[in-house]
Parts: C-alpha cells; structure tokens; sequence
C-alpha cells in the first residue's frame, strides 16, 4: 500500500495543529501532481431522475418521501449531450436514485446517445444494479461505474441505509470491475455514530479497493428525514464522534491521494456546500483533481434534492463553465482534456 498505514493514518485524522496540517496538504498536492498532474478533469453531472426505491435515512430523494419526482426525456438528455460537447467536457456522469423505470435498454440507450451524439466517456451511477444489467451498460458502451459505498462499517452501514448489506454493495463494485468498468467509490465524513476508526478504515478500504476514482463529502442529511430530523430511535453509541467539517473532509481527500496516488478524486458539490466561499479550492489544493458541474436542465436541479441547499443548483451550465475555468485558473491548475481516465489505465 503506498501512504501512511492505520495509525499514521488515525494521527492524521485526529491531528490539530495547523503547521502540522500544511504538511499533509503539502504532501497530497505533490503526489498530486506527480502522479496526475495539473488538469482538472471535468464531469458533467446528469441527474436522471429523482425517483429511488431506497429508504436511506439522510437522503432528500428516499422512497415515500412526499416531492415533486421527475425524469428526463429521451429529448432533454440529448439536449444536455449537446450541451457537454460544446462546453468541450470529455465525460458526463449519468446518475439517479435507484429507479426501477431506468431499464436495462433504456439506459442502453441512453450510453449509445452520449457515445455517438457527442463521443463522451460515460460514468453510471445508478445504485446496485444485478449483473445483467451491468453487462449490457458495459457492451453499449458505458466506461465507468461509481457506486459510493458511504461507510465500511458493516453495522453504520445498516443503521444509516435500512435493509441494506455493505457486503452487497461491495460486491457490485467488484463484479462491475470484473466486467471491464472503471470503478468508482467512496464514503460520507461525519456520519452520526461514524468513528475515526471507521474512517481511517475507510481510507484502507479504498486501496484495497484499487479505485479509479474516490469521492469524498462531508455527511449533509436533508432535514426532512430520519436522521435529518435526529430521530431518537436513530440515537448511535456513544464515540468519538468525526466532525462534517470541510477540514475533516479536506483530511480525508489529502489521505486518500496518498493511498490511492493515481486515482481521480472530486472536489465535490456537498464539500463546496459546506464552504461556500472556498470548497472547491481547499479541495483541489489538498489532493483532489476533478470537478463535476451540473448539467441538469435548471428545471430539475432543485428537485434533485438528497439535501439542502446544494451549491450551484441555481446557475445556468455556462455560467458554471466560465466560473470554474477562472477559479481552476486562480489556481494555476488547467481544465483537463478528453476522458480523465486513471493514469495507469488511461482510454
């Protein structure tokens, strides 16, 4: 394993001191750079659908929680396929909840438009799904597969996504790897009841994971739902309870770029929530190396809402595009070209 082990890893996390922290970014940004080097690979997020079957208990979009559910028409996705090709995007990332309407072929479908309407490399993210289904997305032409797994903790697993197994997700991940995708995880930082053990054993999990690509976040849950609302029933033990901090997280992602040294890591939107002035920079200046604006027609944006407040849900894509170019800029960094694949297994 490259970086730090356990305990290096558990001091990093615990660790206060500020001067002692600049180091840790230090190192990440470099690894960073050697191993990726300086382009901004961007993703252009599509959110499908708000419909899920699921009943995790922080997320917005549950099922049988009361909202305004929307899909999109074969026509919108083709009107934001043309949108990423114009703003010169060389993935989009096509995701929903766990919709059942979001059949093996029309998916299909939906890879064939983004592959010959706009040649993108395209990236599910559209929960467990059986081997079937991921066999048919990787023949039409789907490239990667992100399926976070939020926790490696077998028991927070289960508390915080009811009558669901971490060994069963785990499993789809490596089943996707096997038929050919390029495989993408990762975990939420501060889950109620979420220890630093479990997060240090997290950061472990991705390497030997082998992931091409690790999102990182602060937990946000949507106050509309059991844990939003600290539901007594929902009450965890007692423990050294991690912080949803930008730091905490910003931590997590420097430790990640350390174990995981080629891997393509985002600065995500739900970081960029919690730190609306500088989310994204403290992202990418402490290991992370991607960017995912959203391509979602506007109409829809709000309603994608796995919780409040996103950052950027109401600006338009260009306005995106002109903003994160200056700021990648500010950072003396580059928006990257063509698909972004891992280093190692670049298309």
């Amino acid at each position: 394993m490259n970086g730090p082990d356990r305990s290096g890893i558990l001091a990093w996390l615990r660790e206060t001191d500020e001067s002692r922290l600049a180091e840790l970014w230090h190192e990440a940004d470099g690894v960073r750079r050697e191993r990726v080097g300086d382009e901004v690979h961007l993703r252009g997020l599509v959110e499908l659908s708000n419909f899920c079957r699921q009943q995790c208990r922080y997320c917005g979009i549950r099922a049988g929680r009361r909202l305004e559910r929307f899909r999109l028409s074969d026509d919108e996705l083709a009107e934001c396929m043309d949108l990423a090709k114009r703003l010169g995007y060389g993935t989009v990332v096509l995701q929903a909840g766990e919709d059942p309407e979001l059949t093996t072929e029309r998916v299909a479908g939906y890879v064939r438009l983004a592959k010959c309407r706009a040649g993108l490399a395209v990236t599910l993210s559209l929960g467990e799904r059986d081997d079937d289904e991921l066999a048919a997305w990787r023949a039409a032409g789907a490239d990667r597969y992100l399926l976070k797994h939020e926790t490696s903790d077998a028991e927070l697993y289960r508390r915080i996504r009811p009558g669901c197994e971490l060994a069963q997700r785990l499993q789809v991940l490596r089943r996707a790897r096997e038929l050919g995708y390029e495989v993408g995880s990762g975990v939420m930082v501060g889950i109620p009841g979420q220890s630093y053990e479990s997060l240090a054993d997290d950061i472990l999990l991705f390497a030997e994971l082998d992931l091409e690509m690790v999102g990182v976040g602060p937990f946000i849950a949507h106050p509309d739902t059991p844990l939003g609302c600290a539901a007594p029933e929902l009450m965890l033990p007692e423990c050294e309870q991690v912080p949803a901090t930008d730091e905490m997280t910003t931590k997590v992602i420097a430790l990640t770029r350390l174990v995981c040294p080629d891997a393509n890591i985002p600065a995500t939107t739900a970081l960029a929530t919690v730190n609306t002035e500088s989310g994204r920079e403290l992202g990418l200046t402490r290991g992370a190396n991607v960017w995912m604006p959203s391509l979602t027609p506007g109409r829809y944006r709000a309603l994608y809402e796995i919780y409040p407040n996103r950052a950027c849900v109401g600006d338009s894509a260009e306005s995106c595009q002109e903003c994160l170019q200056r700021r990648i800029a500010g950072l003396g960094r580059v928006p990257g070209r063509g698909p972004g694949g891992r280093a190692r297994r670049a298309q």
